[in-house]
Parts: structure tokens; sequence; C-alpha cells
């Protein structure tokens, strides 16, 4: 991430960085990223399925054609 104009910094007296300035394109992109991550961690422990089961069930349920 370049620093032209997608992000800025908010500093103290002494020059430290405080906060932060982001695009919003950006922050919803991060928000997002986030929202995938907690998907992932609630999902670790459920059990995996064959590829080829996976195709099955989306065919059987209309959302995947043949």
């Amino acid at each position: 991430m370049s620093t032209d104009k997608k992000q800025q910094f908010i500093t103290d007296s002494k020059g430290q960085k405080k906060a932060i300035i982001l695009d919003y394109k950006i922050y919803n992109e991060l928000l997002e990223d986030l929202q995938d991550l907690r998907t992932i961690a609630d999902r670790k422990n459920e059990e995996s399925i064959s590829i080829k089961d996976a195709k099955r069930k989306l065919i059987r349920n209309g959302l995947l054609k043949c």
C-alpha cells in the first residue's frame, strides 16, 4: 500500500503515530478480510468433504449446473 492519499497518519507532538486515516475502499477490504478470517476460525473444526461430494450437493440444490 502506497501512501499517496490511501493513508494518512495522525501524530502527536513528538511525531509518534497515534492514528491512521484510510481510504474508504481499503478500510472495507480490511473489514472483509477480517470477516473471512473469523469465518475460517469458526469453521476450523468442521468436517471436510471431497470436492466431488461438494459439487454433487451444489448441483442437487440447484446452485451449480452440470
